[in-house]
Formats: C-alpha cells, structure tokens, sequence
C-alpha cells in the first residue's frame, strides 16, 4: 500500500473544515433548541430541529464531495449528534405540550442501550463509539418523522419506532465494540468489521499514522 503525501496528512490533521464546522453549528444550536423549549416556543424548538437535522445530512456529504474527511471529523459529528438528542429531548420534557410520561420503556431502552455503548467502548477502546453505520443514519430519518408527528399532533407511533429503531441501532454498536479489534469510526454495518478495506477513516488514519512515525 502506497503511503500518503504531505498534503493527505495535513488534510487528515486538520480541525478547520466545512464538515467540522457544521458539527459545531450543530453543537451550539441544540443549547439554543434547549433555551427555546424553557422561553415555550415550539415552533422555534421544531424549527432548530429541521435546522440541526439539515447541518447532519450535509456535513457528511461535503465532507465526502470536498474530500474533507478528518481524524477528529467523527469525533465531532458523534459529540454534536449526541448534544441534539440530549437537548431534543429536554425540549420535549420542558415544553407543557407534550407529554412522554407513557413513552419511558422507550426512551429507558433507547438511552440505556446508548449508555451501555459509550461504557463498553470506553472500558475496551477508551474513547466514545463513533460507527457512523448505515442504521445510525436511518435513526435520524425515523426521528425526524417522530419529531415532526409528535409537534403535528399526528400520531406518537413514529417517535416509538424511531425510539426502537435507536436501541437496535445501539445494540449493533455494542456488537461492533464486541467485533473490533480496535476504534472504528464510519463503518456501514457490524459485518465489514476487520474487515480490510472497508473503513475508510480508519484506513487513512492508519497510513497517516505510520507516515508520522517514519
């Protein structure tokens, strides 16, 4: 295998990207999602929501379209992603106009499974899961249906599959914590694992690292 040049190192290294820069958009905006919610503005709250939803579908394909990708860049996206659920859902418990009381076996496995994840890959890896895989991208499809159905008054069935749809997604995390031999990051599913090849991430980390060490 070929060792990458100077300008795929740095390009790798590098903090400052269009794709990062969302991520941190997104970041910051779930805080301003999470102020709305206390200030009782649904309709900004589910607004800030489509916005932070859009800012996660693009960071991945500009990253992809302006070869963009980053060793922190995972790292990121998974912190951000993390930070908007974390406040989508103190939203939902803040504002008077819902209720997810009858929702809790769904939102009890949907954040426990995710707190299993993070326990069992920071005890084998040291570092929080950031797969990426193809039912992590789904999930966000069935959340932003949820969401939408919940703030519409439609049906709240949506927001159960999404919530079922993220605890398997994590339960597939943990399988892949339980599979790798060491950190993964943009994997499409737990059966490319060690697999070669099939990482792209980890494989421009792994000849940009042994570059660094020559």
């Amino acid at each position: 295998m070929s060792e990458p040049d100077t300008d795929t190192i740095t390009r790798h290294n590098r903090w400052l990207t269009v794709p990062n820069t969302l991520s941190v958009i997104r970041f910051l905006g779930s805080w301003l999602m999470l102020w709305f919610a206390f200030r009782t503005q649904p309709n900004w709250v589910a607004g800030m929501f489509l916005f932070l939803t859009a800012t996660d579908w693009l960071d991945g394909k500009l990253a992809v379209l302006l070869d963009q990708r980053s060793k922190v860049g995972p790292r990121l996206d998974t912190i951000a992603d993390v930070t908007v659920y974390a406040c989508l859902l103190g939203a939902l418990l803040q504002l008077p106009h819902f209720s997810l009381r009858n929702e809790s076996p769904y939102l009890t496995a949907a954040i426990g499974s995710y707190a299993v994840s993070v326990l069992y890959s920071l005890y084998k890896f040291r570092c929080i899961p950031s797969y990426h895989t193809r039912a992590a991208k789904t999930c966000w499809l069935f959340i932003l249906v949820g969401v939408l159905s919940l703030f519409l008054q439609w049906s709240i069935w949506p927001l159960r599959i999404a919530l079922a749809a993220v605890t398997l997604t994590n339960v597939e995390a943990i399988l892949i914590t339980r599979l790798a031999k060491e950190p993964l990051s943009d994997i499409e599913h737990f059966g490319l694992v060690n697999k070669p090849g099939r990482n792209k991430t980890k494989a421009l980390r792994d000849q940009t690292d042994r570059s660094e060490r020559t």
